[in-house]
């Protein structure tokens, strides 16, 4: 028996693939995934309409998704996270219906308790067996995790593996299994394995980025956190990935050793659990090739699906013990709201991705951001797009200084007391000003193009057209 089709069509056609119907992606290879792309032209070529994409993520390299929009294809987008290049589009108002953002941990939790139900997921693997058995760790487009495709697997009504590698059954390092799985196509190549570092994932060499990551680790220090037994995260961002890097030389310097570093795991994380300075690292996505070369050799690298890393739905996440995070945002306002979906235009060109998932539960959730990005200030009276909620972020850190949450009182004084430089966030903000000028809002329109969803799947903001001017 085997479960290798002939072509891609031959697959959609036995997975009986009809319009109306909801089919899904996983976005481990980034702004290098062929597989999107590929699925949807056959689609497209088949006269299918009116389908829902449910994506964990789409970059720049899914531009023809927009054509696919524009023609009826598809009716209905869910993701993480987008990039502007699509973004822009979707903020013209191209869709009748808004596109649904979820977080890395409610877009599991969704799909498990059958909010957002899928009819087919397309997932594209690097290796497969031919019986369905596949992975991320080895073949020529090697990503690392395929932790956000397992939900897909695991509920979707078909299961259709795309692979450019397929081996003899049994493959025995199989990260989705094969009672999951209904048909296997071989194609010549699923992706670009160099498109997944890429934008967030790159880490900085600014001066000014730099002095924040470090200043990050002096509030790790201070907070009381850093000793034996603390957990992890950096997000997507190049100064929070840099923080990493000088909290591998404290730590060894102190000969403190934590527990486990989760998320999206980088080179930078592999060299600080490869040091000492920590057990394990939990990994639903490896944001370079050196952290997707690792998961394939290192017993305490950890390939962990999404539910398990940070949903609500599961009876307990990865997430539930983290002490120290550190986060990214687009803006922040007064109320310690932060923004990652949109530019201070309102354009779409990003996404909550674990961001929400991990303040909502972390023991002290930091946002590093410098005061101002091309002359615009960075700390507002109100963001543009709330993304994550004030009240679960507790500290601001900056070039020019660091807010801390009122609720955190505790933190406050605690980084007095270390001789940080804190301060209040409308001085921060007043700073920020009175070098770039107050900023003019921009028009927002009157279509709702984006629904954002926090960590439990409710409504947190909307996002509207932006006017053409």
């Amino acid at each position: 028996m085997t479960k290798v089709v002939s072509s891609i069509r031959e697959a959609i056609e036995l997975a009986k693939l009809h319009d109306g119907m909801s089919i899904s992606f996983h976005h481990h290879l980034r702004n290098g995934d062929y597989v999107l792309n590929m699925v949807m032209e056959e689609i497209a070529n088949m006269g299918i309409k009116d389908l829902t994409v449910n994506a964990s993520a789409v970059f720049d390299i899914h531009a023809p998704l927009v054509d696919h929009i524009k023609n009826g294809v598809v009716t209905k987008l869910r993701c993480n996270y987008m990039s502007k290049g699509i973004g822009t589009e979707i903020c013209k108002g191209i869709m009748k219906e808004p596109v649904e953002f979820r977080s890395h941990g409610s877009r599991p939790g969704d799909i498990i308790n059958g909010k957002t139900p899928i009819d087919v997921a397309f997932i594209a693997a690097p290796t497969s067996d031919t019986m369905g058995n596949c992975t991320g760790k080895i073949g020529k487009s090697r990503f690392g995790s395929i932790g956000y495709a397992m939900a897909d697997a695991e509920n979707a009504k078909t299961v259709i593996v795309i692979t450019d590698n397929l081996v003899e059954y049994p493959l025995t390092c199989a990260s989705i299994t094969e009672d999951y799985v209904d048909y296997v196509v071989t194609v010549d190549a699923i992706g670009d394995p160099n498109g997944i570092m890429s934008g967030t994932t790159a880490q900085t060499r600014d001066p000014v980025r730099l002095r924040m990551a470090q200043t990050a680790v002096k509030c790790i220090e201070a907070s009381g956190l850093l000793k034996d037994g603390m957990s992890f995260q950096t997000g997507a961002g190049g100064a929070t990935m840099a923080a990493a890097m000088y909290l591998k030389d404290v730590m060894l310097e102190k000969g403190i050793v934590g527990s486990y570093i989760v998320g999206g795991i980088s080179s930078a994380s592999v060299e600080l659990q490869h040091a000492g300075c920590f057990k394990a690292l939990q990994d639903v996505q490896s944001f370079d090739l050196g952290a997707a070369a690792d998961l394939a050799e290192n017993p305490n690298h950890i390939e962990v699906s999404a539910r398990r890393y940070s949903s609500a739905v599961g009876k307990s996440s990865c997430m539930n013990n983290l002490d120290v995070a550190m986060l990214g945002a687009t803006e922040i306002d007064v109320d310690f709201n932060v923004n990652v979906h949109t530019d201070s235009n309102g354009v779409i060109m990003g996404g909550s991705g674990g961001h929400t998932d991990i303040a909502e539960i972390c023991n002290m959730a930091v946002v590093i951001a410098p005061l101002f990005r091309n002359r615009l200030p960075i700390v507002l009276d109100h963001v543009t797009t709330v993304s994550t909620r004030g009240e679960n972020i507790d500290v601001l850190i900056t070039e020019k200084g660091i807010a801390v949450n009122p609720r955190r009182e505790d933190l406050k004084e605690k980084f007095i007391a270390a001789g940080l430089n804190v301060k209040d966030i409308r001085e921060l903000k007043a700073m920020a000003e009175e070098i770039c000028g107050v900023p003019v809002k921009a028009p927002k329109g009157d279509k709702i193009v984006g629904e954002v969803l926090g960590h439990y799947g409710e409504h947190v903001d909307y996002i509207y057209n932006v006017p053409e001017r």
